[in-house]
């Protein structure tokens, strides 16, 4: 005789089971979507302005030894704030700061109206570390410290860094982490570009989560980006009109060198970091807006007048592309004779999403990627450049002490990929090293294609 209770409790059980199977697939099914590319849900207003301020960033002045620039975000009801500065000390007691004021600039956005503040200070000491901080509406920024550029013959360390790009909180967050643990000693970080997405209607998002990604290094060191071609848009896009314009937030987020270029004058600029010039130029403008002979002109100057022993050009767009399908020659045309003419060291590039090293200096081009959007290499890369990598997480130490420049890559992780030293050897010029003692082995793609069913990416 069937009991009833008993029927009774195996079906409740099987229902529970079967249900406990449904959401199991249902979390598995969600955990395979794409990750939205930030963390803020529809309708919620993660990074509005308010009267406190944030987005704190500083950057070289053209004479990184004797100055530096601020910029920091309000809300629009904050203007002309204060910047105070002072030699950092041992006490509570910050002494009489220096006080100068910022000039304010507005900025629209989904999150609301904004003021985006800058302040250029001179006339400090090199090498030496300052405490500084920020004004808001009756409050203040937390004191930070930054040291000024050291003579030319004292070392320096500084850190370069790919496409953040997407999903800056959730996957560019530990790689900043990571590269501040291994060098901690790191004054000057480079931007490759593409440092937002931009374009989806969160672009105020994106910046703000590009600030949360990198914490209190844009405080601690200086910083020098790239513009990437996603710190443009297309206006008119689909008409006969279309043309790329640079997006509002670069001009205002960052307080670089005005001394660019005439033809693009708020995206190219370059500094002298101790005894390095860096040169920043625009692959954008060059490819896409015409001004790739006036940069190369330009670019030209800025190297001739170079009195240091190091030189580093960074662009977001590769001269010469690991990724299939891309092939930016006008950057090759004009641009690529000034570097090799003054001989330049580095030149450090991004937008591919990928890792490659040419193989055949001077100079060397590296492109890297610190991100999440992962590509992968061309043919042509594999058989031209070396190491090569794909879906890995890099962030770039190098390392300048007198006649010696030390390079290494190293992944997400911290494991060393790839390495080298450049060498002055005087008259004989720079010689190329390889250091392959440590180095992981080679990472290449095992995905057939990517979560949207993309063949020709890794990861997105």
């Amino acid at each position: 005789m069937t009991n009833p209770g008993r029927v009774m409790r195996q079906g409740l059980l099987a229902a529970l089971l079967l249900g406990a199977c449904a959401a199991a697939s249902a979390q598995d099914a969600a955990a395979r979507q794409p990750e939205p590319n930030t963390r803020v849900p529809k309708g919620v207003m993660r990074y509005a302005p308010t009267g406190f301020p944030d987005r704190i960033v500083a950057s070289p002045a053209q004479e990184a030894s004797t100055g530096i620039a601020v910029a920091w975000r309000t809300a629009a009801t904050v203007s002309a704030p204060l910047l105070e500065i002072v030699v950092a000390g041992d006490s509570p007691d910050m002494g009489e700061p220096r006080r100068i004021m910022a000039t304010s600039t507005l900025l629209k956005t989904e999150n609301g109206n904004a003021h985006h503040h800058r302040v250029d200070v001179g006339a400090l000491q090199p090498d030496t570390l300052y405490a500084w901080r920020v004004q808001g509406d009756r409050t203040w920024s937390a004191w930070h410290h930054t040291r000024t550029a050291a003579k030319a013959s004292g070392p320096l360390t500084l850190l370069y860094f790919g496409d953040t790009q997407n999903k800056n909180v959730s996957l560019t967050t530990r790689v900043v982490r990571e590269a501040m643990r291994y060098a901690p000693d790191a004054r000057l970080a480079l931007y490759a570009g593409d440092l937002v997405s931009g374009g989806d209607g969160e672009d105020d998002n994106e910046w703000g989560e590009w600030f949360e990604a990198n914490e209190a290094l844009p405080t601690s060191l200086v910083v020098a980006p790239a513009p990437g071609n996603h710190e443009y848009f297309e206006e008119f896009e689909d008409t006969p009109q279309e043309r790329r314009v640079l997006g509002a937030h670069w001009p205002v987020t960052f307080a670089l060198p005005g001394n660019g270029v005439a033809q693009a004058r708020r995206t190219t600029y370059w500094f002298d970091y101790q005894d390095v010039r860096v040169v920043v130029i625009d692959g954008t403008s060059a490819l896409d807006l015409g001004t790739a002979e006036a940069q190369a002109a330009w670019l030209d100057q800025a190297l001739a007048s170079n009195p240091h022993r190091w030189s580093i050009v960074m662009t977001h767009q590769p001269f010469f592309s690991p990724r299939e399908g891309r092939d930016n020659v006008a950057l090759r045309r004009h641009l690529l004779p000034v570097i090799r003419k003054h001989q330049v060291d580095l030149v450090l590039q991004g937008h591919d999403h990928v890792y490659g090293r040419l193989k055949s200096p001077p100079p060397v081009f590296v492109v890297s990627v610190t991100g999440a959007k992962q590509y992968r290499l061309s043919d042509e890369a594999r058989k031209t450049m070396r190491p090569v990598a794909e879906d890995t997480q890099l962030f770039q130490v190098l390392r300048f002490d007198g006649p010696r420049l030390r390079y290494e890559a190293r992944t997400a992780t911290g494991r060393l990929y790839d390495a080298f030293e450049l060498v002055d050897d005087g008259a004989n010029g720079k010689q190329l090293i390889e250091r392959t003692e440590g180095r992981i082995e080679a990472r290449a793609c095992a995905r057939t294609e990517t979560l949207k069913g993309r063949a020709d990416r890794c990861w997105e």
